[in-house]
């Protein structure tokens, strides 16, 4: 799949929301597929962008989300996830990866019509990107076991929708990218 990218949605995080005790479970069981599912894109040289919350500061950068991320609390969950020198970084204020957000040029300018999704939070924003790249005509997959949730019943009920009504392919980590 040479027109496919990894999408990593807001895995850099301090965890210090007023959800954060309700996701940080979800994370720690995802976080080991969503390790294999980095390695993997890596290994075959696939675009890894991560798209990830600004938490209302303005003058950030990628750098400083990630030192902000990794200077929390759990920086064990943000450590093993941490982009390398050939990721594409893309800050978002809001829920989707592309709501105001140079993501669909970069992924225009790489020729990419498939992505994979993966992160957190499977009923907020995974859904959210899911929506807005069908809407761009834009195939995804949503590797299921690589997305945390913070409130069960809706991201199973975020995974059926974006099965049903946007014809995501849900499937497992270690066949997303297959």
């Amino acid at each position: 799949m040479s027109n496919t990218a990894l999408v990593v949605i807001d895995m850099l995080n301090r965890y210090e929301h007023p959800d954060a005790e309700l996701l940080v479970p979800s994370v720690e069981r995802v976080l080991p597929a969503v390790v294999g599912l980095l390695e993997r894109a890596r290994e075959r040289d696939l675009p890894v962008v991560y798209a990830n919350d600004n938490f209302g500061k303005w003058r950030s950068h990628h750098g400083e989300i990630l030192e902000a991320a990794l200077d929390g609390p759990r920086a064990d969950l943000v450590d093993p996830v941490r982009p390398d020198e050939s990721s594409y970084f893309v800050v978002k204020a809001r829920h989707s990866a592309f709501y105001e957000t140079p993501l669909a040029y970069l992924l225009e300018t790489l020729d990419v019509d498939h992505l994979v999704l993966c992160g957190q939070v499977t009923e907020q924003c995974v859904l959210y990107s899911a929506l807005d790249a069908h809407i761009r005509h834009l195939s995804v997959t949503v590797a299921r076991d690589a997305v945390a949730h913070i409130h069960e019943d809706l991201a199973d009920a975020a995974l059926r929708m974006m099965e049903t009504n946007m014809g995501a392919r849900i499937t497992s980590a270690d066949k997303a990218l297959d």
